[in-house]
């Protein structure tokens, strides 16, 4: 498991002082890419050789809700990879309220030049140290 840590900021809350569910996604994609990298699979050099990793499904269930200020864990897992596919189970918890937030579970796919591939093809040391979280 990773754990990527962060703060709900002010600008990511509603009138209420609650975190706007639409930034459960934009906090998936930052654990993603830190999960990524403390593999030694860079995003963005990914990116560079030509390999993209789409959004392929996206689903998240809310328990409870975060607040400005609060500190929270994603807590990040890899439900499943198989070279073309990547899954990935996720769990906000929220530290300062010692509780659940919400679960989530994304699916992507690698493409380049607009084509599903296999990242053991496309980047095999990549494909090597995502093996390795199996």
């Amino acid at each position: 498991m990773f754990v990527y840590s962060r703060k709900a900021h002010y600008h990511e809350t509603d009138q209420m002082g609650v975190v706007h569910h639409a930034n459960y996604p934009k906090w998936m994609e930052e654990a993603r890419v830190a999960f990524l990298d403390s593999l030694g699979v860079s995003y963005r050099a990914m990116e560079e050789a030509g390999v993209l990793s789409p959004v392929v499904s996206l689903s998240i269930e809310y328990k409870r809700p975060a607040r400005f200020d609060d500190e929270l864990e994603v807590r990040l897992e890899v439900a499943k990879y198989t070279g073309v596919r990547l899954e990935v189970a996720y769990t906000f918890f929220n530290k300062t309220r010692d509780e659940l937030c919400a679960t989530a579970h994304s699916a992507h796919c690698f493409m380049k030049d607009g084509r599903i591939v296999s990242l053991q093809k496309a980047l095999p040391d990549a494909h090597e140290r995502m093996r390795v979280c199996l």
